[in-house]
């Protein structure tokens, strides 16, 4: 049941990726209930994250369905089962379960994304690096940025950074509260030849903090794709993004220009924007023109661009 599923989705993936030149991308998303697994592709590699579930297997039955189900990955993606990478994961509501450290592995592999590179790690963290979804709002906001001063909010490994800094940004500020992802943000604009310490900063700081003492009208386009939910000791205060969302989107469009636009996204599924109690001139849904072929019907997320 799996090797068909496999089969048949991969056919059709592929040849879309091959098509569009994209060479990471996800080829499966918990599609079976009995399998509950996501895969991606990364080149000649596969990350495979298994969300913890009940199951009435012993350990050894559990051990042999693991093992036939890299089999049957490597036979189906022709990728060795060395080059698989296989993890179990929660899924994640806290930012905090991001930050930490799982495994010292640290199979760290260079990726190819539009032109650009990227470091990923498909062993030591929740995340390989790179999110995958994003893809297309990435590329967008690189044909958005020349000659403009960018924020990165949240800013991860910092891949919305590089694409703002190759699309000609004056400048690029990258803000996280992880000191690890903005070092790898660095790392990531160094492999680019984009890094540039007099245009572009990156900043340890709790975002909801920070947002309170940005300066009027000083950037032109802002990347905010905020956690659920994050309850760091090293933050002031919890952050909520249904809650919180109105208070840090009015704060950013106090610190945009006139014509300046912010690129809103966050995974919560229930969440809905508060158009009403958001001074933005323009509030448009791009979630949609924002999915890659590889989530399409699979992702639940949000993309907004919001207008000053």
């Amino acid at each position: 049941m799996f090797e068909n599923r496999l089969t048949k989705v991969f056919k059709h993936l592929r040849k879309t990726a091959k098509r569009q030149g994209v060479t990471c991308y996800r080829v499966y998303d918990n599609d079976l209930t009995e399998f509950p697994l996501s895969i991606e592709i990364y080149e000649d590699e596969l990350y495979v994250a298994e969300f913890k579930r009940e199951h009435n297997l012993s350990e050894e039955q559990y051990e042999e369905w693991q093992q036939r189900g890299m089999e049957i990955m490597s036979k189906v993606l022709d990728i060795p089962i060395d080059n698989i990478y296989l993890r179990e994961r929660k899924r994640k509501e806290n930012r905090n379960d991001q930050y930490e450290k799982l495994s010292f592995e640290s199979h760290e592999r260079i990726v190819q994304e539009d032109g650009l590179k990227f470091k990923v790690n498909l062993t030591d963290y929740l995340d390989s690096g790179l999110f995958l979804d994003h893809r297309i709002t990435r590329h967008m906001v690189r044909e958005m940025s020349q000659d403009k001063d960018v924020l990165n909010l949240f800013c991860y490994t910092g891949s919305f950074s590089v694409y703002a800094a190759a699309g000609g940004a004056k400048s690029v500020t990258s803000v996280d509260l992880s000191k690890t992802y903005l070092s790898w943000a660095e790392e990531n604009m160094q492999l680019n030849d984009i890094y540039d310490p007099a245009k572009h900063k990156y900043v340890h700081a709790d975002v909801l903090q920070y947002l309170e003492d940005l300066k009027l009208n000083s950037f032109d386009l802002v990347v905010i794709d905020p956690p659920t939910f994050s309850n760091s000791k090293r933050m002031k205060d919890f952050m909520d993004v249904q809650r919180d969302h109105v208070s840090m989107l009015n704060n950013i469009l106090l610190a945009l220009r006139p014509g300046g636009v912010i690129i809103f996204s966050n995974n919560y599924r229930k969440f809905k924007i508060d158009e009403a109690a958001i001074n933005a001139k323009t509030i448009k849904n791009i979630t949609a023109q924002t999915m890659p072929f590889d989530f399409n019907g699979k992702l639940i997320r949000h993309c907004f661009r919001i207008e000053k």
